[in-house]
């Protein structure tokens, strides 16, 4: 699939430092390759902090974006929130 910028919506911060929150069909793998988010290239700036919410799998994720060259944005593996309850 593909980035959809109906899914990424800003959650708090400005322009030092944004936390966002996607949803999307996409496993991990391919929402943190480089290049995925380059349509949100105007909007995420390096440091910012993206929770990633896979509905197929479903998985969560914390990327952070680690390089945006105004057209290529590259953001991290992602460190998955275990979504386990032991109770």
């Amino acid at each position: 699939m593909a980035y959809n910028a109906a899914n990424l919506t800003r959650l708090a911060g400005a322009s030092n430092g944004s936390l966002w929150f996607y949803t999307s069909a996409d496993a991990i793998a391919a929402v943190n390759t480089a290049g995925y988010f380059n349509d949100a290239a105007n909007m995420l700036a390096i440091r910012d902090v993206v929770i990633c919410v896979d509905t197929n799998t479903p998985t969560t994720h914390f990327v952070n974006v680690l390089s945006n060259t105004g057209s290529v944005v590259d953001v991290s593996d992602g460190t998955v929130i275990v979504e386990t309850d032991g109770d």
